[in-house]
């Protein structure tokens, strides 16, 4: 669970983040979910844009994700939302909250 300074630090750090995964018309797919995974892996913080035409709303998108990949939500705005898990991954950048 990050605190309120973290989660403040990462809203910061995001403002400045092109969306790097993009939902479709439909809901949330295995391939989406995977695609979110593999980004977090390499980035530790992941914007996610929805289409205006999607069905679901960013709110419920944003919970599924963490619920299914055991990630924070950091910030949830209109369309968008942003997510980001600590990476196990050698050679990056970490982000030092």
């Amino acid at each position: 669970m990050i605190t309120t300074k973290q989660r403040s630090k990462l809203r910061t750090m995001a403002n400045t983040l092109r969306p790097s995964v993009t939902v479709g018309k439909f809901e949330l797919t295995d391939a989406v979910v995977k695609e979110i995974e593999v980004a977090l892996y390499h980035r530790e913080l992941v914007k996610v844009s929805a289409l205006k035409s999607c069905e679901i709303s960013a709110r419920t998108m944003c919970d599924e994700v963490c619920a299914r990949l055991g990630c924070e939500a950091v910030q949830c705005v209109g369309n968008r939302f942003v997510v980001y898990k600590r990476s196990d991954k050698d050679g990056i950048e970490h982000i030092e909250l």
